[in-house]
């Protein structure tokens, strides 16, 4: 991936066919990258399981949700980009470096941030998974911290949700209970545990929690 940036902004022949190609592909994948290389990816799942362990099935709705996600991952990553822009965005706009010292540049800070929330461990498995040769942390292939950053991104936001998932699943036992013990057995249980669960996000400031929570759990 690494060479595919640098043959798409730094070659020559930056108008040749195949370096056109490159460059529109690389444009096409941007956004999905940029997705798997930022918060974006712990929070909505985090956000996901949260709504599961409420029970409320589609509510939020999935554009609440994502939209949400969204604007939290942009303040995540406000000093990263601010990074980028002061290192790479703006002296390309002044004409002080080129396409290929833009990329690179612009790239530094992103690598960076991922760097800080993936585990040795991780980038060892894609390493070699890829067959690729170890070398020092800085030099990390992005086709090898990009897959390692999304495991343990996956793996945080699933330990999050575990210790969300905990009060939830207490209220669901206990109205469990208590319908047995009152022989209600053809109430359902989620008719009452539902509202109780709502009432005990709603006073807690629950979404509240939540994103905070997500916003201090990067380093």
């Amino acid at each position: 991936m690494d060479d595919l940036l640098t043959l798409a902004s730094g070659s020559a022949h930056a108008n040749s066919p195949l370096n056109i190609l490159i460059g529109l592909t690389i444009l096409g994948l941007a956004p999905f990258l940029l997705v798997l290389m930022t918060s974006f990816v712990r929070i909505i799942v985090v956000f996901s399981l949260v709504r599961q362990a409420m029970g409320t099935q589609s509510l939020p709705p999935n554009t609440v949700l994502t939209g949400l996600a969204l604007i939290l991952t942009f303040l995540i990553m406000t000093p990263t980009l601010e990074k980028m822009s002061a290192v790479a965005v703006t002296p390309y706009a002044h004409g002080k470096i080129t396409q290929r010292q833009l990329v690179d540049r612009g790239l530094e800070p992103l690598r960076d941030f991922m760097m800080r929330q993936t585990r040795q461990k991780d980038i060892r498995v894609f390493m070699r998974v890829g067959h690729l040769k170890p070398g020092k942390r800085e030099a990390v292939p992005l086709v090898a911290l990009i897959p390692a950053f999304v495991v343990g991104e996956l793996r945080a936001a699933f330990t999050i949700g575990f210790a969300l998932y905990l009060p939830f699943l207490a209220i669901d036992l206990a109205v469990a209970s208590i319908l047995m013990s009152l022989g209600m057995m053809m109430l359902s249980p989620p008719i009452i545990s539902l509202p109780c669960k709502l009432l005990l996000f709603v006073m807690v400031d629950g979404w509240s929690l939540v994103c905070a929570g997500l916003a201090t759990s990067f380093r």
